[in-house]
């Protein structure tokens, strides 16, 4: 094949968005069929799907059996608002920014609550703060995988089990494709459209017994508004954590995530899930390897998200543009494979640099990546072709 030709062979599935994300392999409106349209989530059968999905998120998990659970509104942007609005202010915070949703908490921090005693530990796309700089006598809040940078931590041994402070990890799309080292964290939030390309709206709320304890103790000084309330006379709204939602939920979207929810048990639970993502990672890692224009966003290997791929161009042709130029070839790469109906939504994240992202999280099958690099290729030959023209 010369540089130009094009592949034989096109991903089955061309959906490789980092959000919503791809649904599970062999799905169909059919999976929705199941779903009470039309009745009360109050009633007993709303409650019982309900309190299932919480109770199978468990299970796939592995959370702790003294976490408690619940489905929120507002995505994981609801579930992380309503674990900031409710328990910080009763000591100092560390806000740890690598990547665009890191920087929304610290703005939310620090431009809206107004704490006085916040510390931002900040580091530039593709890196990570220095983690030992980080004091676990405060509060801290961090994404476990940044979405928009393709850096992750490498595990949790950098939060001490004897810390006095909270954790707070916004884990959207970490959770079922990496490991949360659940000791470690005292709130964890996702939201279902990520690795398990579930419909959005809903957020999951993960609480630790430490956090509810901070619940009961601490009042916030600022007015709460009505769906970020988990207290009720100082005691927990346990029905929270049971399936007695805050506001109503699309039971429809309910169904989606009980199937998906199915479907991980079908492949293995949270190991198949982990596997899948990582096989994924390890197609785009050989491409990367033999590949030489383009690199990956996160600086070193062990710090890769296997989810959200970010990939950046370092052929010296194109890093020789100004950095328009450099962006516009990047959305050019991207445009070239959404026309062929190759790819759909992989340029790099607004406030990112310029680049490529590629969702390899559970749902996306591997013969799909590996049809998808041939056409990164064809793709880059193209582009660059009509540079130089």
């Amino acid at each position: 094949m010369t540089a130009i030709d094009t592949p034989a062979v096109r991903p089955a599935n061309p959906n490789f968005s980092s959000g919503p994300c791809a649904k599970r392999p062999g799905w169909t409106p059919s999976a929705l069929s199941d779903a009470p349209l039309g009745r009360s989530h109050r009633a007993k059968v709303g409650k019982a799907k309900l309190k299932a999905a919480i109770d199978q998120t468990r299970d796939i998990l592995g959370v702790p059996a003294d976490y408690r659970i619940g489905i929120v509104p507002a995505s994981d942007t609801g579930a992380v608002e309503m674990a900031m609005w409710s328990l910080l202010g009763e000591r100092g915070v560390d806000l740890l920014a690598w990547e665009s949703f890191g920087e929304g908490w610290v703005t939310d921090a620090v431009k809206q609550l107004k704490l006085k005693d916040a510390r931002v530990i900040k580091a530039g796309y593709g890196d990570l703060p220095d983690l030992s700089t980080v004091d676990f006598d405060r509060d801290v809040v961090f994404t476990w995988n940044g979405t928009t940078s393709g850096v992750r931590v490498p595990n949790g041994d950098f939060i001490p089990a004897d810390r006095k402070g909270l954790t707070i990890c916004d884990a959207t799309s970490a959770a079922f494709a990496q490991r949360l080292d659940w000791p470690k964290l005292d709130v964890v939030t996702f939201s279902w459209q990520k690795v398990l390309g579930g419909e959005a709206a809903h957020g999951m709320l993960i609480l630790s017994p430490r956090a509810a304890e901070r619940l009961q103790t601490y009042t916030p000084p600022w007015p709460m508004p009505k769906i970020f309330r988990m207290t009720n006379g100082g005691k927990i709204i346990e029905g929270i954590f049971v399936g007695d939602t805050i506001n109503t939920p699309s039971m429809l979207c309910v169904e989606d995530y009980l199937d998906a929810l199915n479907w991980s048990k079908s492949i293995g639970g949270l190991d198949g899930l982990i596997g899948r993502a990582d096989g994924n990672l390890k197609v785009i890692a050989d491409w990367v390897a033999k590949t030489p224009w383009v690199d990956f966003l996160a600086s070193k290997p062990e710090i890769r998200s296997n989810t959200s791929v970010c990939l950046k161009v370092v052929d010296p042709a194109i890093t020789g543009l100004a950095d328009d130029a450099q962006a516009a070839f990047a959305k050019q790469l991207a445009s070239l494979l959404e026309k062929e109906k190759v790819a759909y939504d992989i340029d790099a994240y607004r406030d990112a640099p310029s680049g490529l992202r590629i969702w390899c999280g559970a749902t996306v099958e591997k013969s799909d990546v590996e049809a998808l690099t041939k056409w990164l290729d064809w793709a880059f030959a193209k582009a660059k072709s009509e540079i130089k023209a």
